[in-house]
């Protein structure tokens, strides 16, 4: 039997671990290249170990050490820093887990493109910040990329076998996050332990915020836009805080393709892993007449106005993207550190974009991997003078 060669970038994280969990139960069908993380160095090293990876890598340089003292007695490398994470990326491999999260994924993506494996991207940043970038070097190297997202997924699983010149709209769900039944004039308000707890998923402190705010799933959208190649008229989101329907596919006789399926990302994850057959998968068979209903209601960008501000990234166009995601990043972290209130995130955001584009912020230069980087190296700079102003 061929065993199939893999990697998984940002191992420690939610994505990480739940791919780790289904590879973990075949491991006589996989050999595991490189695991990466950050700063979890006790479940990097371990899951390396479990897993008899050729290399671990962290990204903070300075955690090397603990690293090499963790992986002692095995047969598993340690590396650390940004140019060990491009070379684990370049190492040959049939399948790639992209879920590293923030602008930080980007290169390793590339590199993994580079050298034609399958790349399961997870990593929302990559398609929101370079976008064509991408997709171009996955032609050129004849690689693929495959949606992780739940909603992505769901809508790449609705196209199978369908023409795309038939395809009218497509609705993306939103779960509406920890706040969607908040009075609005109460989310000002809200702190960082509430944000921090979502009603239906269990992801990490960050991406749960990100659904609060509704940046995720602006994130989502433009991810739609840029992997379906549809125009952004054609792109909905719908509230559905069940979040068993992850996405719609409506074609032009009218037809509407639903997937459903439970809040598991185990199902995104192996779809990805194991596409194009089907396999079995660990998760939970929904029992419809239990469940009864589905509710759906329409977005109020009043509330989440971190939707207007994708529908106005993708009629920009150009680097915007970069921007958008960098000035969301860095406005996360102010509210993590109490800089910021939960409502001045999409401020900040707005703001950046503004200045950005108005001062020649270079979002009409071309596509590159430096000049995303440039640009993004900007925007947070950008960001940080917006937050300080406001913190006095």
């Amino acid at each position: 039997m061929n065993r199939r060669r893999v990697s998984i970038f940002g191992a420690t994280g939610s994505i990480g671990q739940n791919t780790i969990d289904l590879i973990a139960r075949n491991i006589d069908s996989y050999d595991v290249v490189a695991l990466t993380g950050a700063s979890n160095i006790t479940q990097l090293a371990k899951d390396a170990i479990r897993l008899n990876a050729q290399v671990a890598v962290t990204a903070q340089d300075h955690l090397l050490t603990e690293l090499r003292s963790a992986l002692a007695g095995s047969n598993v490398e340690a590396a650390a820093g940004k140019a060990a994470l491009a070379e684990a990326a370049s190492r040959p491999v049939d399948w790639v887990m992209s879920a590293i999260i923030g602008s930080a994924g980007l290169l390793p993506g590339l590199k993994a493109l580079e050298q034609g494996a399958t790349l399961a991207l997870a990593n929302k940043e990559s398609l929101v910040c370079a976008g064509d970038l991408i997709l171009q070097r996955a032609e050129n190297n004849n690689a693929r990329i495959l949606p992780v997202d739940s909603e992505h997924s769901a809508i790449f699983q609705g196209l199978v076998g369908e023409d795309m010149a038939a395809v009218e709209r497509i609705i993306i769900t939103a779960s509406g996050g920890a706040f969607r039944d908040w009075p609005i004039e109460d989310l000002a308000n809200a702190t960082l332990a509430q944000a921090s707890a979502h009603p239906n998923w269990d992801m990490g402190q960050r991406i749960t915020i990100d659904s609060a705010s509704m940046f995720n799933k602006a994130m989502e959208v433009i991810e739609t836009h840029e992997y379906f190649d549809v125009r952004s008229d054609q792109i909905e989101v719908l509230v559905h805080p069940e979040s068993m329907i992850h996405a719609l596919v409506g074609f032009n006789d009218g037809a509407l393709l639903a997937h459903v399926g439970p809040p598991d990302m185990r199902h995104a994850i192996g779809y990805a892993l194991h596409w194009p057959e089907r396999k079995t998968l660990p998760v939970e068979r929904l029992d419809l007449a239990k469940i009864g209903s589905f509710t759906f209601r329409a977005p109020d960008e009043v509330r989440w106005p971190a939707l207007r501000l994708a529908r106005e990234v993708m009629a920009r166009g150009g680097l915007s993207g970069a921007v958008f995601n960098a000035a969301k990043e860095t406005a996360l972290d102010g509210f993590i550190l109490g800089m910021l209130k939960f409502t001045e995130m999409s401020e900040i955001v707005d703001q950046t974009l503004s200045n950005m584009d108005s001062k020649g912020g270079h979002i009409d230069d071309t596509m590159t991997l430096d000049n995303v980087l440039h640009v993004d190296h900007l925007a947070r700079e950008i960001a940080q003078h917006l937050i300080k102003q406001r913190a006095g």
